[in-house]
């Protein structure tokens, strides 16, 4: 059985209050200076020996902690060496703020070409050319820092604060300022050094690693690895680069890995890390040739995702935005920092996510066969429960027998739905619900009419570019606009509908086809895709987005700003759910995320509850059996739902804590899971879901959080006992695969 995982501790408490700045800005005058973030500060420094511009940040409660590092080696190994030899260094001087690779300028050694673009004549190069600080309106600042190179161009960092965020907003512009094309092979988004400032040394078996991996129907699994165990020891004379360059190919930005990265300082509980919001392939880089270790990421550049972008005389190149934050807290505390960044991009959402409404969706009850007698039916039996949202699934368009997808042309079945779907769309909304429609717009697959267009698709190497039975709908061409604007966006808006599951299930990979570099064609067509989103909005006000592909492959910052919700996972009814919904807790909002219970008339009470319960780590969307279900059934789920209403706002709004003692499979889950969420609104709002797995009959666990004593409000338990003592919650589970919901708040 697997050991608890890190236990969770209150993270510092940030302020509000507009934050100190240094009086001037950087400059060769004043080569160091700071601003305060909240709870933590920002320095940028300007080496007085390689001029390099560097960014670090620290917890403001830890400066006391912070070490000088040492300049020279004088180990056994270096003092062993001739005399005439120069000192070897420690430390090569600050990390640039800005990682940069110019075609036109060489690669620097130390082993690194192939492994690494980071060690180059053109950050090398860069020279500080002024730093300016620009108040905000509603608290907070951005700082840009001007970065001029070797050749005509300029670099802008820009880092941003608002008041009361827990981390910073960082991104990287490129402008061409002479006479000549130039062209990028790398460009970061940010870039972070002096890792650990607490150590003087190498930091010896004390920085994890923290990262986050995802295939389909697992998302979000944590993977902390020493650097040792990276293999990412300096050498003995410094002389040679290591490093650990990740990421994802492709136009599924979360399919191997999410976009975050962290650092921990295990001996002093410090976390370091970033999360990049990019829906086109991206990389992180742990990066060391000292002493010290530095973080950066960004778009994949030319040796990972095969990106060269060829920037002409006057242009600017902006990167995807990048979060940065550090806290001296646990993993839980830290990754929501980052996370909670995403609330910025939901303030225009649909007045009723408010309330964050419970879904149906029947793609688990029909089974890509959905009509309208199903779904009143369906309708009929969900009368008393409050379901507010009613989603049609795939199988509403035309195909042909026994074809499992059949999309791109998006003509109705008219032997399912012989007079259309507005009726049932008007139905739905006589009955209270929001119609939602599934549709995979950006694609279209064998068989179909669509399929015959050649003129409009993505190509690789002049070739349509095909994935299994997929073409791609190319986003930068005018036409698709308007052809998906009649096939889509009319279809919703003349029918009635108000909410769209939007699909996507397959990676196009490396790229298509562009003038500069397959990289960049691929990221130009995924601004494409996502500007389609935004006229979605546009043009149809109130419209519920659901951000679907494959289940998780797109929960990324970018994409879920398009959205009010993700479907977590094509997780439907396996076991592990309850475990991959609260993965998620560390990498988007709990509110964005749409987790499923599949409900069986054969359930027992038991069953019932376990699916039910891990919707409460999330968006809660119903399917199964509902036609077939008992009353007795009916009111156990009527119960359940209710009780998610009351808490919802805690779900909307909270900071979560994951207690597990779980084995390594996912398939197979054997242990326990206790989720706490306590309302940042009203402190001292606890909701408590536990789910037990195989082997964990007559097992007893506890949890605990200094300072609160527990008073439960309501609860629903099957298997499971909670009892109350003081500041613990102790747990007495007499069944597998049980599951505990309660609703509690501190006594005074």
């Amino acid at each position: 059985m697997a050991s608890n995982e890190h236990t969770p501790q209150s993270s510092e408490a940030s302020t509000s209050s507009n934050s100190a700045l240094s009086p001037e800005p950087l400059s060769t005058q004043n080569p160091i200076v700071e601003y305060r973030c909240g709870d933590f500060t920002v320095t940028y420094i300007l080496d007085p020996e390689t001029s390099a511009v560097g960014l670090r940040l620290l917890p403001t409660s830890k400066a006391g902690s912070v070490v000088k590092a040492r300049k020279h080696l004088l180990t056994p190994e270096i003092l062993a060496q001739p005399d005439h030899l120069q000192p070897f260094l420690a430390s090569h001087g600050e990390t640039s703020l800005i990682q940069i690779k110019l075609m036109e300028d060489n690669t620097c050694g130390g082993f690194s070409a192939g492994r690494t673009m980071r060690f180059n004549e053109t950050v090398n190069a860069l020279r500080l050319d002024c730093q300016e600080v620009h108040m905000l309106p509603k608290g907070g600042f951005r700082i840009q820092t001007k970065l001029r190179g070797s050749r005509n161009f300029v670099c802008m960092h820009v880092l941003s604060y608002q008041s009361g965020d827990d981390a910073v907003t960082v991104y990287t512009e490129f402008t061409n300022t002479g006479e000549d094309i130039l062209s990028l092979e790398m460009l970061s988004s940010f870039a972070l050094g002096h890792l650990s400032p607490f150590d003087g040394e190498e930091s010896k078996e004390r920085l994890n690693v923290h990262r986050f991996r995802s295939n389909w129907s697992a998302e979000g699994r944590h993977d902390a690895v020493l650097l040792e165990d990276m293999h990412l020891e300096r050498s003995w004379s410094c002389a040679s680069v290591v490093n650990e360059r990740f990421g994802q190919v492709g136009s599924m930005p979360v399919r191997g890995f999410f976009p975050f990265v962290a650092i921990e300082d295990t001996s002093e509980g410090v976390f370091w890390g970033a999360q990049l919001a990019c829906a086109s392939s991206w990389q992180m880089e742990v990066y060391r040739k000292d002493d010290k270790v530095s973080l950066s990421g960004g778009l994949a550049d030319r040796e990972f995702g095969h990106w060269i972008k060829r920037v002409v005389p006057g242009e600017t190149f902006v990167t995807p935005h990048a979060w940065l934050s550090t806290a001296a807290s646990g993993l839980d505390s830290f990754c929501q920092r980052l996370t909670r960044m995403q609330s910025h991009a939901l303030d225009n959402l649909p007045s009723i996510e408010e309330n964050l409404p419970i879904l149906f969706n029947e793609y688990c009850s029909t089974w890509n066969k959905p009509n309208p007698e199903h779904i009143r039916k369906t309708v009929e039996c969900l009368k008393g429960l409050p379901i507010r949202v009613f989603v049609i699934d795939d199988g509403w368009t035309a195909r042909p027998d026994n074809a499992f997808q059949f999309n791109g042309d998006w003509e109705i079945a008219t032997y399912a739905f012989p007079e259309g779907l507005k009726p049932v769309s008007q139905f739905l909304k006589d009955n209270g619900m929001v119609a939602g429609l599934w549709f995979e717009f950006e694609i279209c697959t064998e068989g179909t009419e669509a399929f015959k267009i050649n003129d409009h698709k993505l190509r690789r190497d002049g070739r349509i570019l095909q994935v299994g039975t997929r073409h791609f709908w190319d986003f930068n061409d005018p036409w698709t606009f308007e052809y998906l604007t009649n096939k889509v966006i009319n279809r919703l808006r003349d029918d009635g509908f108000g909410y769209i599951k939007i699909d996507y299930n397959d990676n196009i990979g490396l790229g298509c086809d562009h003038p500069d570099s397959l990289g960049e064609g691929l990221r130009h067509h995924i601004q494409g895709v996502q500007r389609f989103f935004a006229k979605l909005r546009e043009e149809i006000p109130g419209l519920i987005i659901e951000n679907c592909a494959s289940g998780g492959h797109r929960l990324e910052p970018s994409m879920m700003g398009l959205a009010s919700m993700a479907s977590f996972s094509d997780a439907h009814e396996t076991p592990d759910i309850p475990i991959i919904a609260a993965n998620l807790h560390r990498l988007i909002l709990p509110r964005q995320s749409q987790i499923w219970a599949v409900l069986r008339k054969q359930d027992s009470d038991r069953r019932l509850l376990y699916s039910l319960a891990a919707c409460f780590l999330g968006r809660a969307c119903l399917s199964g059996d509902m036609i077939s279900m008992s009353s007795q059934q009916m009111h156990l789920i009527g119960d359940i739902l209710n009780l998610y209403e009351e808490i919802s706002y805690i779900i909307k709004d909270g900071e979560t804590y994951i207690y597990r003692d779980i084995n390594k499979s996912y398939r197979s889950p054997e242990g326990w899971q206790v989720i706490l969420r306590e309302s940042r609104q009203n402190p001292g709002h606890w909701l408590v879901v536990a789910h037990t797995f195989a082997k964990s009959a007559g097992a007893e666990f506890s949890i605990s959080l200094s300072g609160t004593s527990w008073q439960l409000v309501k609860s629903n338990s099957t298997g499971i006992k909670a009892q109350p003592q003081e500041s613990n919650l102790h747990f007495i589970c007499s069944e597998e695969f049980s599951a505990y919901i309660g609703y509690y708040q501190s006594k005074a």
